[in-house]
């Protein structure tokens, strides 16, 4: 992967609200190169189709000052969350190293359910900023677990204590790492806690919020030249304390 999207880990936030940004818009030649870039961009899983749409804001319900919605459509496949969370990150990152702000957006509506013969999944609200002073000065300063929430075993590099600022929906976090010289990842439930999202909905999302973790797992592993071979696993969204997700073979 290009070195260029990991740099931007550091820099990326979230978005909430799109205030004192600036006024400066998202061209038209800008929106034609996401939508190219989107094409060149690495999937979890490259056997499920994936399109976006990039929309005014005004046809969704997003409502945080945002521009332009990105709206992701795929193929209802196994592992399909996993896999636009993945891409959908990887877009992220290129937008940020662009200067554009954004936000995934998880209850944002549009009439658009299907689009190119796939299905709406989520969207990501995007805006120009013109003041970078708005970025992150301090990533560190996020509120994350501590390590020792999230990972078990040696660390690697220091990967770590960089993954575990992926963003996940209401910062819920739900991953957890065993590290037994393979790099076992789990989506992680602890048993009461789902924060603000409606209890039907956390295995959704959570399962997005892997994908865009592995994202992360595999920027960082690629910055640090370790080879690695991924083996995915089904995660039907039960809810229970551990599910594997993948397993990471350090070579």
């Amino acid at each position: 992967m290009n070195d260029m999207f990991y740099d931007m880990i550091f820099k990326r936030k979230s978005f909430h609200l799109f205030r004192n940004v600036g006024n400066d818009i998202i061209s038209n030649d800008e929106i034609n190169h996401i939508l190219c870039t989107y094409d060149s961009l690495k999937s979890l899983n490259p056997d499920i189709k994936t399109c976006i749409k990039i929309v005014p804001s005004s046809e969704t319900t997003c409502r945080r000052g945002e521009e332009y919605c990105i709206l992701l459509y795929s193929e209802k496949k196994d592992g399909y969350l996993q896999n636009i969370g993945y891409i959908g990150e990887m877009l992220d990152l290129y937008l940020v190293s662009k200067n554009i702000g954004t936000l995934w957006f998880g209850i944002g509506k549009t009439d658009e359910k299907s689009y190119n013969g796939l299905d709406f999944v989520i969207m990501i609200a995007i805006k120009k900023i013109n003041d970078l002073t708005k970025y992150r000065k301090d990533m560190f300063k996020s509120k994350r677990k501590d390590i020792s929430e999230m990972w078990e075993g040696n660390d690697i590099s220091n990967i770590s204590n960089i993954v575990r600022f992926a963003p996940s929906a209401c910062n819920s976090q739900p991953w957890f790492v065993k590290n037994d010289g393979k790099l076992n990842v789990y989506r992680y439930k602890k048993h009461g806690k789902r924060g603000i999202m409606p209890i039907s909905m956390v295995s959704f999302y959570n399962r997005i919020d892997i994908g865009i973790f592995m994202c992360f797992l595999d920027l960082c592993l690629d910055h640090h030249s370790i080879s690695y071979e991924r083996e995915l696993f089904s995660d039907d969204g039960e809810c229970k304390e551990f599910t594997l997700n993948a397993i990471y073979t350090i070579k």
